[in-house]
This record gives C-alpha cells, structure tokens and sequence, in this order.
C-alpha cells in the first residue's frame, strides 16, 4: 500500500464529526436586503454599483438606453459585442449601423469598448452575473478597456442566494453548458502595490451599466 493509499484509508476509516447534527434549513442571505419591490431592486442595484465606481444609466425607454451608449461608444468605429440577440436592447445593432460603428472579431486586442448583456444582477452588491457561451464570448466583459452591460430591472435579484434559487428552479442544464459564469463587482481593480486602488489593472478599467427600467415606454 502506497503512503497516498495509506492516508486515504485512514481519512475514510475516521469517524465524522458531528455526525448526529442535522442539516441546517434555510441559509440566510449573506448580504440581505431589506426592501425587494421591483422599484426598490433597481435603487438598490444603481446605488451599490455606482459605489463599486460604475456608471448607470437608468432609462426608461430604448432611446435613451441607445443614446447612452453611443456616448460611451464616441468616436471610435469599432467595438467589441455579444449577438445582439443575448443583449436585451432591440435596435442596438441598427443604431451601431447607422452610427458607422462595426462589430470586430472577439479577439481583437486594439476596441476600446465591449458590449454586453448578463444574466442577472444582484442588488445588495451592485454585481452582475454574467455566463459565457456560443454567441457571448467572454473576452467581450474581459479584453476592452470600457464594458458596457445591458440588464432589464427584471434581471435585477435581491443577492446572490436568490439568483441560486432561480437557476436551480429552472434547472442546472443552461448553467452547466456556459463555458464560464463570473461575477463582476465593478471595473477590475487592485490595491497591491502600496495601498493605491489603480481601475483597470486586471480587465476594463470602466464599467458603464445600462438598465432598462420600462421598455414598454
């Protein structure tokens, strides 16, 4: 028998601790919020990320969800996007067109701007969730300098605890099939080096959150 053999066995053949407890019931929200009306989720979510060093934009309709990222967007002729199906702003790739702004290759190192959907935000921090697949490359929130995301005020959740709830509501497969899920708590950030917070470090040095709070307007 091998010494790896050997701690094996011993760790299998020990007696597990607290083997009478019971499984706990309910878990508590690791960061709770207290008022989760619909209303209440968005001032929630625009406070904490806009603390995070985000910028949001509330719009109320699609024009001015538009409007704002054409600002963000400028100058420049390219970006980097998601299919425009995975982002929940309908008449974003003709608005691009009609601006002269052309959609590069993934990969491409030189876009100043990536645009984005996700698949839910959490408002007792700010964050959002966001899934990488066919058609959502994930250089898309990671390679750019500026991220812009699109969320609909019905993606926003109280925390992450309910976002879980949900996806195992609705069943493991689509969570399963992403190549990759994170969790994205403002621009890319560190402190290492004395103490100084430097933006952009890691990833997008900003981060520019379109939420959608009544596309029926």
């Amino acid at each position: 028998m091998t010494s790896r053999e050997t701690i094996l066995a011993r760790l299998r053949a020990a007696r597990r601790p607290f083997a009478d407890t019971p499984p706990p019931g309910d878990y508590l929200p690791v960061a709770p919020v207290d008022d989760e009306r619909p209303a209440a989720l968005v001032e929630h979510f625009a406070a904490r990320a806009e603390a995070l060093n985000c910028t949001v934009y509330r719009c109320t309709d699609e024009r001015a969800a538009l409007a704002a990222i054409l600002d963000v967007i400028g100058a420049d002729r390219q970006v980097l996007c998601w299919d425009f199906a995975h982002i929940p702003l309908p008449g974003l790739g003709a608005a691009l067109a009609r601006a002269g702004v052309a959609v590069a290759p993934p990969s491409d190192p030189s876009v100043r701007v990536g645009i984005t959907g996700a698949d839910a935000a959490l408002a007792a921090t700010g964050s959002l969730v966001i899934a990488s697949g066919p058609g959502k490359p994930r250089q898309v929130s990671l390679l750019p300098l500026v991220h812009v995301a699109v969320v609909r005020a019905d993606q926003i959740v109280p925390h992450l605890e309910a976002w879980l709830a949900t996806v195992r509501a609705r069943g493991l497969d689509a969570f399963q099939a992403a190549s990759s899920t994170v969790i994205i708590s403002g621009p890319s950030r560190t402190a290492d080096i004395a103490m100084e917070l430097i933006l952009g470090m890691h990833g997008p040095g900003e981060l520019h959150i379109v939420v959608l709070e009544d596309t029926s307007a």
